[in-house]
């Protein structure tokens, strides 16, 4: 087993200090996760701590295991720089997708109520105080009516967006490194494992789950594939450019 790397370690270390101080001061949460940005509660800052905040011990052991068992093994043949570049800009292209796609439904849903008589400013409003007007629930679809709201007053926080990314990468450099799981006693081929969990864990029981089964896991789905989307396009480019004289260390 390959020993923590400096700039994992370092990532290690500042996720368990924001999880403890998180629990000891739980208002801390307000400030750090992130806010849909026309929701009061955004901070500019919340696209980078969000990545650093955890819900619960469960939820930051797997990342931060997979933050180790994936990243120390990238940062080994990338260098400090290289790898923190690409973790951070993973996190934050977890964070657009996952604003771009609220975004989308939050309008859908606005416009809808908006059509159908209710003053846009008065719907504003109550969302701003954190309310809801029940009679909403007749004009929106099940789906489309979790959708707005939750768009709004839901939240975003933990490393998976940037953990996806590296999962992607450890594909790009090791498709055949074999992966063993815990409740899977056959080794799986990272190019077989990684797609196959993000198709079927986020694509399936993520989206297709949420928006037509009427599940809600509570799971950021959509910054989960914009994390792993954003390390695709990060690393079909550098694959592209292998070549060129450019240096990170």
């Amino acid at each position: 087993m390959m020993n923590v790397t400096p700039v994992v370690k370092q990532l290690l270390i500042i996720n368990i200090i924001f999880f403890i101080g998180s629990q000891l001061v739980p208002v801390s949460y307000e400030y750090f996760m992130m806010f849909f940005p026309e929701n009061p509660g955004f901070k500019l800052w919340q696209p980078l701590t969000h990545m650093f905040m955890h819900a619960g011990i469960g939820h930051i052991a797997f990342n931060m295991f997979a933050l180790y068992s994936f990243g120390s093994t990238l940062e080994h043949f990338w260098g400090g720089k290289k790898f923190l570049f690409f973790y951070i800009s993973c996190g934050l292209g977890a964070a657009l997708i996952n604003y771009a796609v609220n975004y989308y439904f939050f309008q859908d849903g606005l416009n809808t109520l908006v059509n159908s008589g209710f003053p846009k400013s008065t719907i504003l409003n109550l969302l701003h105080d954190g309310k809801i007007d029940t009679r909403w629930q007749e004009l929106l679809s099940v789906s489309q009516y979790q959708h707005f709201i939750g768009s709004y007053l839901g939240t975003v926080l933990g490393a998976s967006g940037a953990v996806y990314g590296l999962m992607v990468a450890f594909v790009f450099m090791f498709p055949n490194a074999e992966l063993g799981l815990l409740f899977i006693p056959i080794p799986i081929k990272a190019k077989y494992f990684v797609p196959g969990y993000i198709l079927l864990y986020d694509g399936f029981f993520g989206i297709f789950g949420n928006s037509f089964l009427g599940l809600n896991d509570g799971v950021a789905h959509y910054a989960h594939i914009g994390g792993a989307l954003f390390a695709f396009l990060i690393m079909w480019y550098w694959k592209k450019n292998q070549f060129n004289k450019n240096r990170w260390n």
